[in-house]
């Protein structure tokens, strides 16, 4: 009997890079999209298609509970695909909404739902100063009231992920995405990640991961990614093809 994995945000970056390797390692892949158009093309790509509104109490209740996943990933964005300061604006409330509000509907379904692992991605630049490079267990925290919501959202995503029992949650603190789908081709930071690198972070998280966060990084002076190379078996070289 195959497992079901219900990925949230199928049809953003990761999730079109995640959706290949989940069904190549064999997993039946429910994956949701706000949008009917997209729906189309993730049933193109194998996965089974869910029209979800993650606002939507009811509705998050009953796809999970008919759906009965194994696994929840939650990869669910809602940002300004090219990222620039005015879009951004905007775009960091509409994320932070979907962060603690959408996370907390996403992780009471699936504990009801009978879900016994969730995988989600944060961000590994919200580390509070002190020596570096950061690891999982430095605090988190910023001095810039700009990017307080985001904070604040972080927050409440990991606390939603990490204490829904008896749902095992991983988070997956991951770096500025580029590659294909994202605002950049190039690494942009020092704290940088391939997108199809991410996506094979999810996977491994899935298959090897335990209770508790994991930097996923390129190399850098700033946050350590050791964790994840040595429990997950990740590398930030992983490309697919």
């Amino acid at each position: 009997m195959s497992t079901n994995i219900f990925l949230a945000g199928a049809s953003g970056a990761i999730g079109r890079q995640l959706v290949p390797l989940l069904l190549e390692a064999g997993y039946r892949v429910f994956g949701t999209t706000r949008s009917p158009d997209r729906a189309h093309a993730l049933e193109a790509a194998g996965a089974e298609p869910v029209v979800l509104d993650v606002f939507d109490v009811s509705a998050v209740d009953a796809a999970l509970s008919r759906i009965r996943p194994d696994i929840l990933v939650h990869m669910l964005t809602d940002l300004p695909r090219d990222l620039s300061p005015e879009a951004m604006v905007e775009g960091k409330i509409r994320n932070a909404r979907i962060w603690s509000e959408g996370t907390r509907n996403l992780m009471e379904a699936a504990s009801k739902a009978g879900t016994r692992r969730a995988i989600a991605q944060s961000l590994a630049w919200f580390y509070a100063s002190g020596p570096e490079p950061h690891r999982e267990e430095d605090a988190l925290g910023t001095a810039d009231a700009d990017l307080r919501v985001v904070l604040e959202a972080v927050l409440a995503l990991e606390q939603a992920v990490l204490d829904t029992p008896p749902v095992e949650g991983i988070v997956l603190r991951y770096g500025l995405l580029y590659g294909p789908g994202t605002s950049s081709e190039q690494a942009q930071a020092p704290y940088s990640l391939h997108v199809q690198a991410a996506a094979q972070a999810a996977l491994l998280a899935i298959e090897k991961g335990r209770r508790g966060v994991y930097n996923v990084v390129d190399d850098n002076a700033f946050v350590a990614a050791e964790k994840a190379r040595q429990e997950l078996g990740w590398s930030p070289a992983f490309r697919r093809g």
